[in-house]
């Protein structure tokens, strides 16, 4: 079955040879190098962004290793303690160890820390292995750890600027939100519309809510939209010209700059408020008042 489209995120950083072995789950690597490496002598990517894995297909792999040996050799990299760390292939020695074999089949490469953390990452992803939490820890490695723009790492992945953007808002959930989509009670669409919601409190009704009936996207977003109308309000005053510019100047700064913008104005002050997502995403907004 063809893979879904990440390889040009691959292709942008390694050969054509390197991507077929990093994605490839049954064809043995056809051009060679393949060397046995002891288990002993390789350990796990720290910054591996998978961080759930399945034991029970971890088991059924090990009894397959036992009977018919590893086909695909995973990928290593030196380490500076005389180890070799795991860049593609972590489930693989998992279910090796299990299986107690000494040696494993593997391909050395002189990977740099960042391009074994985008390794993992985009092998993870061209896989569907991580879950939606995953993937923005997996995001926020690269920006936080190595500088990467969510606009390069958008072109590595193969996804939208705004694909990432929105990943890495799920970071911001409080951590009780955050664990009901790791274990999958919510999905990142239940999450967007969850996000949507002002205060800790009506976000984690809300997640209750659709836990506990079953909601579906469209019925949570159509839940935050009726829980946003219910909130307690301010009275208003009949909109005056001045308020409906101000509106329209908070839509069109919403609109340039990609990120929510409120405006609060009286007739002697007013403040701007702008929303950004992460240490990047404010570099991003910053850049708009750069002057020459």
């Amino acid at each position: 079955m063809p893979k879904k489209g990440l390889g040009k995120g691959l292709g942008s950083l390694f050969g054509e040879s390197d991507i077929q072995e990093i994605t490839s789950d049954a064809e043995p690597a056809k051009n060679g190098g393949v060397t046995s490496v002891r288990l002993s002598l390789i350990e796990p990517n720290e910054k591996q962004p998978r961080r759930n894995f399945d034991e029970e297909k971890i088991t059924v792999l090990a009894d397959s290793i036992k009977e018919h040996g590893l086909i695909q050799p995973i990928i290593i990299t030196p380490s500076k303690n005389g180890m070799y760390k795991i860049v593609a292939g972590e489930r693989r020695w998992r279910a090796a160890k299990k299986a107690k074999i000494e040696e494993i089949p593997a391909l050395i490469r002189p990977y740099s820390d960042e391009q074994v953390a985008e390794i993992a990452l985009i092998e993870n992803l061209q896989r569907e292995n991580l879950n939606p939490i995953e993937e923005a820890v997996g995001y926020n490695l690269l920006m936080d750890e190595f500088g990467l723009t969510q606009e390069l790492i958008a072109k590595r992945v193969g996804k939208s600027r705004s694909a990432v953007a929105n990943s890495l808002r799920l970071l911001t959930l409080e951590p009780a939100l955050q664990k009901l989509i790791t274990d999958g009670s919510l999905t990142s669409g239940h999450a967007r519309a969850v996000l949507s919601l002002d205060g800790a409190d009506m976000r984690a009704a809300m997640a209750k809510k659709i836990v506990e009936d079953g909601l579906n996207v469209r019925q949570a977003e159509a839940l935050a939209k009726q829980l946003q109308r219910k909130a307690p309000q301010k009275k208003t005053k009949e909109k005056t010209a001045s308020d409906i510019e101000i509106e329209k100047i908070q839509n069109d700064l919403t609109s340039v700059m990609g990120t929510k913008v409120k405006i609060t104005h009286t007739p002697k002050r007013g403040k701007i408020e702008i929303e950004y997502y992460g240490s990047e995403d404010l570099e991003r907004i910053l850049s708009f008042f750069k002057t020459k």
